[in-house]
């Protein structure tokens, strides 16, 4: 008898299962699926004669992942995890495939309009699901692995993408992208749903009501994700330009450096969070995030780019699987997909918000880059000063 207790201690406590190991890889394709795009986008849409829109390549991509969050998030809990990540990645398949037929500046715009549901529903149902399966005391490891496969993706995506431009051209990188998207399909059509009583989808489930948007007791890791992640949308919307500037000709190389470091210590941050606390690591991530911001704006050297960029995949990588495991935390067991996805439309919102207003105070005048990152590294101090204030007033695990 004591055997087969055990026996279930252990299953229960088992981490890399088979179904944990095929969301983390998948997890990798569906976001090199769409950021494989990212570093040549300025350029094709300059090309087209839209140089002035550049600001909006993110910012239309984050609007609608933003919007569609509460459907997902409602959907997630309602109709299961594994339908609202399929959509996301079909949506990615779809898009790469019109990007070579929508030829016009207008004709992009709206479908990097429409492109951005597919990171408004996948990632929301992905963390879901990876709470599903893991055991509650490693959830912000588990966070951290599946991270590390998310933010591989985010790094081998723009390389993988500035490489097939270099030695083919805009109509391959598309096309390719398609390919890596229906990869990441394929790998989730093989995964059992995990929400116990899921219901038939049907149309009156998209009807969102005003206690379907946001996830009241998610706010605080909410709030402190937005301010985190407008320096991710300004990282987005000019470091192509700025690696260009000082003397790179694969715009991809900072996404490399930034991506290998967040791999580096994502492991290990999110067991720290588990032994030591969401709000500690955080703090430290905050710290990191608030000195690479300032270095990459004031160190106008290839060196100093690259020291930048290791210093903020630290950041990220310290930040990113906390706050998602204190989301978790915070949710109520039947909601955690609208916890999700109140916590994804704060980082859209940031991410979309950090995109057009340095697009628009950009104007392709690269000395104007320093400044709008010391502004962003304000906002990372702004967010440390928020989560000391409130931290007597959260009750968590932690």
């Amino acid at each position: 008898m004591s055997t087969e207790r055990s026996q279930i201690t252990l299953t229960k406590q088992r981490m890399y299962t088979p179904k944990f190991i095929l969301i983390c890889v998948s997890s990798l394709l569906f976001s090199a699926s769409y950021n494989m795009l990212i570093p040549e986008l300025p350029s094709y849409l300059s090309s087209m004669g839209g140089a002035k829109y550049i600001g909006l390549i993110i910012a239309l991509f984050t609007l609608t992942a933003g919007i569609s969050r509460p459907f997902s998030g409602k959907l997630t809990d309602t109709i299961g995890r594994k339908p609202v990540m399929l959509f996301g990645a079909m949506v990615c398949l779809i898009c790469g495939c019109f990007y070579p037929i929508l030829t016009t500046v207008y004709g992009f715009l709206l479908l990097r309009l429409f492109h951005g549901f597919s990171t408004g529903f996948t990632p929301t149902a992905t963390s879901t699901f990876v709470s599903d399966v893991v055991p509650r005391e490693r959830l912000g490891e588990a966070m951290g692995i599946q991270g590390i496969a998310f933010s591989t993706g985010l790094a081998l995506g723009p390389a993988l993408g500035s490489f097939i431009k270099l030695y083919f051209s805009y109509s391959v990188l598309f096309y390719s992208s398609s390919m890596v998207a229906l990869l990441s399909l394929v790998l989730m059509m093989n995964l059992k749903e995990t929400l116990p009583k899921k219901e038939q989808f049907r149309f009156a489930l998209l009807k969102i009501t005003r206690k379907d948007i946001i996830a009241w007791e998610a706010l605080p890791p909410a709030i402190i994700t937005f301010l985190a992640y407008i320096g991710f949308g300004v990282i987005l919307t000019l470091i192509p330009d700025w690696s260009e500037a000082v003397g790179f000709v694969n715009k991809g190389i900072f996404f490399i450096v930034f991506t290998v470091s967040s791999l580096l210590v994502r492991f290990i941050a999110g067991k720290f969070s588990d032994s030591y606390g969401r709000i500690k690591v955080i703090v430290v991530g905050l710290l990191l995030l608030l000195t690479s911001l300032f270095l990459i704006g004031y160190l106008n050297t290839k060196s100093g780019l690259m020291t930048g960029a290791a210093m903020y995949g630290l950041a990220m990588g310290v930040v990113s699987p906390a706050l998602n495991a204190w989301t978790i935390d915070l949710s109520l067991p039947e909601q955690k997909g609208k916890a999700m996805a109140t916590m994804y439309i704060a980082l859209e919102a940031g991410i979309g918000l950090g995109a057009l207003c340095s697009g628009w105070y950009y104007q392709e005048t690269i000395s104007r880059i320093p400044l709008i990152m010391y502004s962003c590294s304000g906002l990372a101090f702004v967010g440390i000063g928020y989560i000391l204030t409130v931290k007597r007033n959260i009750i968590t695990n932690i």
